[in-house]
């Protein structure tokens, strides 16, 4: 027996097709299928109704097609849910938009261990995370805030540039390296814009090509941002070998291609030049305890690491004589990487790469601060003051008045209280009520953030080197020698230096001098505001502090 079935005659066919005009198929009406035989009997011949009984039927469709057109139309209440039978259920417009841009934790720490975790995007840069925390924490921002990459497991540590993506360093760590991300002041990241003239030393740049006349420092500055010339830095530095604990000292060259060492001597000639170095896939880092961690013969340690993760291997070790020779080397190693992009992080420190940019996280200042003027309410009736040195002076006598009032508390929460003190003095008892508020008066020093309370000379020198050997950054701490006095540790000529706070008595009263007595001051607030403005006995004024944030 023939079978003249489709597949579309087949059960699945019919009950698809069902399920199709069910849903109201916009395409027309789908052809009725064929019955399926019984499964009790064979299959009889299936007979055409009668003509009377052919046209009942259609009058009974027509009527319940016209019974369904009178009925009212009911809204419907999920508009949203109808839709073609081949488009999804929910419309896309209901589903929140994905963020494309990733999010991911960090920490940060504080010179005091403290630290704080942000959630930042993936493409933040190093400025960003600094202005984040700039506004977090109500800091100042003057430019200086800088991250810091810290290797604690070799002892390296290097500024992270502004235009860096901290993602993609932290990527670079190891699973097992306990590194961390620092912040904190560095007012050295670009002094060399600033004074080149302290960066570059005669006797280290040599020029490849001859020059007409001396070079200043500035032109030096402007060689290394060019793409066409460049100066030549130079010099003995003592080199690791690799694979040994031994250092051997060799006479390098810093070009624009790479680092390289002369086998003979101080030789340049091409054939007695052999490349150490190539600093497009490094990053240089500067060596916190080479003694100790590497047995460099200085602590002026620094060296090549490449960027992905490796051991200490792969580190180049190199050692300087002396900091300025260390600092001219990461300097010129820095600008021939980077280029004239580390210009434009000086020139433009807001110009961020992630979301984070000027109008959004810069702190803007109100109308009501704009509109502050300096006020005398000293007569009858007040008056606005117009005179810029009258209102600074005003300023300044306040200030004072202030700071006396805030001594008198100090002596206060310190001393007997003034009732006690008054009935002793009745009943004849001697009170060291002078002593008392001389302890409170020079306790206020306490409350500054350049006052370091006990402190070693070893840990306030490597306090100024963290935060930039730039001329007038400086500290006050106890001295250690002598506990009634205080010392004065400030930078110079990239060099720490280190003076006495001697105090002296006349007539029953307390001063501080710095030059035995000529110049004397109350308490060590007003030593520090005068040595600020005047240079005074020392090698210049005092223009940054160094001071411990905590997160």
């Amino acid at each position: 027996m023939s079978s003249f079935s489709t597949k579309r005659d087949s059960p699945l066919a019919a009950q698809v097709c069902g399920a199709a005009r069910g849903r109201g198929d916009a395409r027309g009406p789908a052809p009725a299928p064929a019955p399926a035989p019984a499964p009790w009997g064979p299959a009889r011949a299936l007979l055409p109704p009668p003509a009377g009984a052919r046209g009942r039927a259609a009058d009974r469709r027509k009527k319940k097609d016209l019974d369904v057109l009178e009925m009212p139309s009911i809204p419907n209440p999920f508009p949203e849910l109808c839709c073609s039978p081949f488009t999804s259920v929910l419309s896309a417009g209901l589903f929140p938009k994905a963020n494309s841009r990733k999010k991911q934790v960090i920490k940060v720490y504080s010179e005091d261990e403290t630290s704080r975790a942000l959630e930042v995007p993936s493409d933040i840069t190093a400025r960003d995370v600094c202005q984040l925390l700039i506004l977090k924490n109500h800091y100042i921002d003057d430019h200086s805030w800088t991250l810091f990459e810290h290797l604690p497991h070799i002892g390296l540590e290097r500024t992270m540039e502004d235009h860096e993506l901290v993602i993609e360093v932290l990527s670079n760590w190891g699973m097992e390296e306990e590194n961390k991300l620092y912040f904190r002041k560095n007012y050295a990241k670009y002094e060399f814009f600033k004074n080149p003239m302290y960066f570059f030393p005669e006797h280290m740049v040599s020029f490849a090509t001859e020059t007409n006349g001396e070079i200043s420092p500035t032109q030096i500055l402007q060689m290394f941002l060019s793409s066409s010339t460049y100066p030549e830095i130079h010099g003995f530095l003592h080199a690791k070998e690799q694979g040994k604990k031994s250092w051997k000292k060799i006479y390098f060259l810093l070009r624009r291609s790479g680092l390289y060492f002369s086998t003979k001597g101080t030789s340049k000639e091409p054939r007695h030049l052999q490349f150490f170095s190539e600093f497009g896939n490094s990053d240089i880092y500067v060596s916190l305890a080479g003694k100790k961690k590497h047995g460099a013969p200085t602590n002026y340690g620094f060296c090549f690491k490449p960027n992905k993760a490796g051991g200490p291997r792969d580190l180049k070790m190199l050692c300087a004589e002396e900091e300025q020779s260390r600092t001219c080397w990461v300097t010129a190693i820095r600008l021939l990487k980077y280029g004239m992009q580390l210009y434009q992080n000086y020139m433009h420190p807001y110009q961020g790469r992630s979301g984070y940019s000027s109008q959004s996280i810069s702190p803007m200042r109100s109308i009501s601060e704009n509109s502050l003027v300096a006020m005398d309410f000293s007569g009858q009736k007040s008056r606005v003051i117009e005179n810029p040195t009258e209102a600074l002076s005003v300023a300044v006598e306040e200030g004072l008045a202030w700071r006396k009032k805030g001594c008198l508390r100090l002596a206060t929460h310190g001393s007997p209280t003034a009732s006690s003190q008054s009935s002793a003095t009745n009943m004849g008892m001697s009170v060291p009520v002078h002593g008392d508020w001389m302890s409170g008066w020079m306790a206020i020093h306490r409350s500054q953030p350049w006052f370091h309370h006990k402190i070693s000379r070893e840990e306030a020198q490597r306090l100024i080197i963290q935060q930039g050997l730039v001329d007038g950054v400086f500290l006050v701490r106890d001295s250690q020698s002598n506990p009634k006095t205080f010392v004065l540790s400030m930078s110079h000529g990239q060099k720490i230096k280190h003076f006495q706070i001697i105090p002296v008595e006349d007539d029953g009263e307390l001063f501080h001098t710095l030059d035995d007595g000529h110049t004397r001051f109350t308490d060590l607030i007003q030593l520090v505001e005068f040595y600020q403005l005047n240079k005074g006995v020392l090698p210049c004024k005092l223009k940054h502090y160094c001071a411990r944030i905590a997160l």
